[in-house]
């Protein structure tokens, strides 16, 4: 068969990957892709953005794909699963209804308060509506949120109600462009965060492995929120019994209401959660799609053809296709560009990829691009490093020996991601 990946980051260099090593896969195609896909085995790069949604459909075509995998978030919210089953073209992914999950916190935060989903207090606002001494009476910390696609960068952690009001005012002034036409303000919730993705078919529901994002840029989560810096799999946050009590409270909730409200939902489903100290899972966003950094250590473990996993969705039996993971962590350590995440620096040469193919674990790209027979840096978070190993201190030595093994020009990482599951580890190792 041959398999269209849309997208050209890290979260699609590990799906074209999967993709690839699945013996009925004759060909991966992705679509722009980067410098990692196009120099990957049985894959190949099509010049055809990721926004494209007419393009990509006549790319369909004429290649004759038999799936399609949609990567990003955009597409998904503009309506490319739609396009594709209108042409008869098996798309996995959100139609463009259901991916307002994604699309607009406003219309999320709406849906978990109206099928009883746990999250945060909020408030919602335009810049006509907007009330300042609503804001000011609320206890601070406050989370600032645009409410559209803004990158995974449109959050503000406000430690004031005065930064609080600051945040909403430059997202209204357009610092995330039309994504903050509105803005979500709701309390800041204390706990430990994991990521829970799931497969969808509108009916049945198919856990993937739990894992753990890092989404501050230093050591210690400080400094500015980012796309992600690093993420593991599993978070041991998500206990047995905890991963009970989010699918019983939050997926199963949430797909049930969809279907309740006429948006049945095919694809893959990201819930951030907050695990409150009393056990709590709340919802801290939904994703319609893989997280990023989260797909690269997950797609590690998983031992499943991905392929025959999204057929079985889209044709409705899901519960009949187990998932099968390699009981070893993996870690991931996202290796960014100078400025990143704001100004970023491009077009530097990446030297090292050779000497690090030969070392254990896996390097994805995603900022990256070819010129001639250079890898040249091309976006903010350039690589991500994966180990695999028996502990998470086992994956994180991996990862961080492929992340010594490359360079950049102001290249900048995390020397801790993983850090909470190794003290973990420590903890039970002691007497």
């Amino acid at each position: 068969m041959k398999v269209l990946i849309v997208g050209g980051g890290g979260r699609e260099h590990a799906l074209a990957w999967k993709c690839a090593s699945a013996a009925r896969v004759q060909e991966v195609l992705v679509a722009p892709g980067n410098a990692g896909t196009a120099r990957e085995p049985k894959v190949r790069n099509a010049a055809v953005p990721a926004e494209d949604i007419p393009g990509l459909i006549e790319l369909a075509v004429r290649e004759r794909v038999d799936l399609t995998i949609i990567g990003p978030e955009g597409p998904l919210v503009a309506g490319v699963v739609d396009a594709f089953q209108e042409r008869g073209l098996a798309c996995f992914g959100p139609r463009r209804a259901p991916a307002q999950l994604e699309g607009s916190k406003a219309f999320s935060k709406e849906f978990l308060r109206r099928h009883g989903i746990p999250t945060a207090r909020s408030m919602t606002f335009t810049r006509a509506s907007f009330v300042a001494d609503g804001v000011r009476a609320q206890r601070a910390p406050l989370v600032v949120k645009a409410s559209g696609l803004a990158a995974g960068k449109g959050v503000v952690i406000a430690p004031s109600s005065t930064a609080a009001l600051a945040a909403a005012q430059a997202m209204f002034a357009g610092q995330f462009g039309d994504a903050g036409e509105q803005v979500v303000i709701e309390e800041f919730l204390e706990g430990e965060e994991a990521s829970f993705i799931v497969m969808a078919d509108g009916t049945h529901i198919l856990p993937l492995a739990t894992s753990q994002d890092h989404k501050r840029l230093a050591d210690g989560d400080r400094g500015p929120n980012t796309g992600g810096m690093g993420a593991y799999s599993p978070a041991p946050v998500v206990t047995p019994a905890q991963h009970a009590r989010i699918m019983r409270e939050v997926i199963e909730p949430a797909i049930r209401g969809l279907a309740s409200d006429g948006l049945p939902y095919t694809g893959f489903l990201y819930a951030g959660i907050m695990v409150a100290p009393d056990g709590t899972p709340n919802v801290l966003e939904f994703n319609c799609r893989l997280g990023d950094p989260e797909t690269q250590p997950v797609l590690m473990r998983l031992t499943s053809d991905l392929t025959r996993l999204c057929e079985a969705a889209l044709a409705g039996r899901l519960d009949r296709e187990p998932a099968q993971w390699d009981p070893r962590p993996a870690l991931g350590v996202v290796l960014a560009a100078a400025g990143y995440p704001d100004a970023v620096r491009k077009g530097d040469p990446i030297e090292g990829l050779d000497a690090a193919a030969r070392l254990p674990g896996k390097i994805f790209h995603a900022g990256t691009r070819l010129e001639g027979e250079r890898v040249l840096t091309s976006g903010g978070r350039v690589l991500c490093a994966v180990g695999l190993g028996a502990s998470v201190a086992a994956a994180q030595r991996e990862a961080y020996a492929l992340a010594r093994a490359v360079r950049f020009a102001g290249m900048q990482y995390r020397r801790d991601i993983g850090y909470r599951a190794i003290e973990r580890e420590l903890t039970a190792q002691r007497p």
